[in-house]
């Protein structure tokens, strides 16, 4: 029998009614997104007004000493330090890792590269303090012992950068292994066609078509350099000084991040000290948005432009230039001019870091040693053939890629080879003594699980509903543009910035104190940018005619989000979930100033209650308990499995979900 028309109408109104009201609540959800930057740019500008009246923005930003102790706030060694540590940072992972990532899309094969990518974004999911860890107990006292004449205690900026650089690797590695993937397959055919090798289709054709994907992965590699905190704090040695001279990589330093996280917890709540330290925490703020801008720039832009005969210049003076000739006179020899200039520098760097270790003869003979090999290896390597210039340089490839495996297989190895005999059943489950020098970990245990807890209960579903909404209802409005951007401004937040936050909003103007509740709102906010942007992304996957089909077969619009698409993206959001709440575990600048103690007789009773976590007990032990070191590395190994657990199980989703995929 038909229905009569009035009730189809009827439902019809229901349905549409239900859809407004799914899409307005949505809407409101993903709105937390701006509600969470604005509140962060409120408590942080606001804590950081009374120095920046008091001092001065000009007097603070280029002032040369800070000494709190004497009420000087002088940031431009913090300022210094940071540029210089995430400087030497990219000086190692951007050749290190744009090599890797040419070599896993260009040279391995499919399912060496199936391999290696996961294996390389391993680096990401080893906690920061697992880093410094490592970094206090194996790189300083290796650098101590490599130059002894140099290095008195072996904190330095060199360590900073190495440590740093290691840990920007994942991020320069994948990135730029998806621009260089992404280079259509035709462009590598017809450079082939045209009798080149694919060595030489690979620096010709296929890394200037990814470069600006290359260049966007370098900046996001430095705002993760910029913005990491427990690591640099953990073997810079924490000195606010400018090097001299200043590529003296030796030097003590100390960075934004370092700075914060080392004074926080001894001043006064309100005084200048502590106003100083937001007013840093704005510098990094604006320091990371800077960076990650030209990114996103970069990265919309990209395919957007076609290439100029000259690129970015203009203007009268370029036009006389090329009147003069000059630019094509540039444009013939620019194989000699490259070599000219890389000389020059090649030259002048050593000369510079020679120096510290020799005299200005012996520094410029190396320079000149190092420029005439450079020059032959080129000159070499010209006079080779086209296939034994591709072995050679697949060759070196492999080696870089190597090195990079060694490097985690270093770092991991070391780690479970010295805590996996520490753990015992009274390991696991007794209660802390002696200072933290014996006993067990089992409070550290049960606080970080509570932490995880707590931020999937609040993280998820707001973070998978604003996905739902950006991906399903959202518009090209002014509403969905600004809650983008908030959510790209918080991604790029360091986590040094949250734990402020939680400290100045949760736990002194909301009266929370320390307590497990104030730690889960700040875990929480940090990693929900991530939850939203991966249930997007997994949304985004799932074909348009799924849901034309549910929407004839007369679901509406919120039937089909619910029961068709989320279902069917389960497996994309689950695994981002799961990689968030990862990171959530290893974090330790945002739960120190908000729900984590170092030394807890009982478990928390409620959530109003502060918490041991592993990271920050790992952190207190390594800093702050001589003679603990089998303590240490067995809470590092533990704190590192859990991790490492919830990365393997987040993979193996991502594994068992693309195999299902029938689209």
């Amino acid at each position: 029998m038909t229905r009569p028309a009035c009730l189809n109408g009827s439902a019809s109104r229901t349905g549409t009614d239900g859809d407004s009201l799914m899409g307005g609540l949505l809407t409101v959800v993903a709105g937390t997104a701006v509600l969470a930057i604005l509140l962060i740019l409120v408590f942080i500008g606001g804590n950081a007004l009374d120095a920046l009246v008091d001092i001065g923005p000009l007097e603070f930003v280029f002032g040369t000493e800070w000494d709190p102790a004497d009420g000087v706030y002088g940031a431009l060694p913090v300022i210094t330090g940071t540029v210089l540590v995430t400087a030497g940072a990219m000086a190692i992972a951007l050749p290190l890792g744009i090599g890797c990532a040419i070599f896993i899309s260009e040279v391995a094969s499919p399912r060496q590269r199936n391999l290696l990518k996961p294996v390389c974004e391993v680096f990401a999911g080893i906690p920061s303090v697992v880093y410094g860890f490592f970094g206090l107990l194996v790189l300083v006292p290796f650098l101590r012992e490599t130059f002894p004449d140099q290095l008195l205690y072996g904190s330095s900026w060199l360590a900073g950068s190495i440590l740093l650089g290691i840990m920007a690797l994942p991020t320069v590695i994948s990135v730029s292994e998806d621009a260089i993937h992404a280079v259509p397959s035709s462009y590598r055919e017809a450079s082939l066609a045209m009798g080149a090798s694919r060595w030489e289709t690979t620096v010709r054709v296929v890394v200037p078509a990814a470069l600006s994907g290359i260049s966007a992965a370098a900046i996001l590699g430095v705002g993760r350099a910029i913005g990491e905190t427990m690591a640099v704090m953990m073997v810079t040695g924490n000195s606010p000084m400018i090097p001299e001279p200043l590529w003296n990589i030796f030097s003590l330093v100390t960075t934004i991040t370092g700075t914060i996280a080392s004074e926080m917890p001894e001043i006064v709540v309100g005084d200048l000290h502590y106003s100083s330290l937001f007013l840093l925490a704005l510098v990094l703020m604006g320091m990371v948005l800077s960076v990650n801008l030209v990114a996103r720039t970069i990265v919309r832009r990209a395919g957007c432009t076609a290439p100029r005969t000259h690129g970015a210049l203009s203007g009268p003076l370029f036009r006389r230039l090329e009147g003069m000739g000059m630019v094509r006179a540039l444009s013939e020899h620019r194989g000699t001019v490259c070599r000219v200039v890389g000389s020059a520098l090649l030259f002048t760097a050593v000369m510079m870091f020679g120096s510290l270790v020799t005299g200005p003869v012996v520094s410029a003979f190396a320079g000149s040693v190092l420029v005439l090999v450079a020059n032959a290896y080129s000159s070499l390597g010209r006079g080779l053939g086209s296939n034994r210039v591709q072995s050679l340089a697949h060759g070196s490839l492999a080696l870089v890629m190597g090195l990079v495996i060694l490097m985690l297989v270093v770092i991991l190895g070391h780690i479970l080879v010295n805590g996996l005999p520490a753990l015992s059943s009274g390991f696991l489950t007794g209660d802390v003594a002696d200072g933290g020098r014996s006993g067990g970990i089992f409070p550290a245990i049960v606080g970080t699980l509570q932490l995880i807890a707590g931020t999937v209960v609040i993280a998820l579903p707001l973070g998978i509903a604003s996905g739902v909404y950006l991906a399903e209802y959202s518009g090209d409005n002014t509403a969905t543009r600004t809650i983008r951007e908030a959510i790209d401004i918080l991604n790029g937040t360091p986590s040094i910035v949250f734990g402020l936050f939680g400290f100045s909003f949760l736990v002194v103007t909301a009266d929370l104190g320390y307590s497990m509740v104030a730690g889960w709102i700040t875990l929480s906010v940090m990693v929900l940018p991530v939850v939203i942007r991966t249930t997007e992304e997994a949304l985004g996957t799932v074909p348009r005619e799924l849901r034309e089909a549910s929407r004839a077969m007369g679901a509406t619009k919120w039937q089909t989000t619910y029961r068709v698409v989320l279902p069917a993206a389960m497996g994309g959001v689950m695994t981002g979930s799961i990689l968030a709440l990862g990171r959530a575990a290893g974090e330790t600048a945002p739960i120190m100033f908000t729900a984590a103690v170092a030394f807890s007789t009982h478990m928390a009773d409620s959530i109003m209650d502060p918490v041991m976590a592993l990271p920050y007990h790992l952190y207190y032990l390594a800093t702050e308990v001589p003679g603990s070191t089998e303590m240490q590395y067995g809470t590092a190994c533990v704190l590192l499995l859990i991790v490492l657990s919830m990365f393997l199980v987040a993979s193996a989703i991502r594994y068992r979900t693309n195999k299902k995929i029938r689209w």
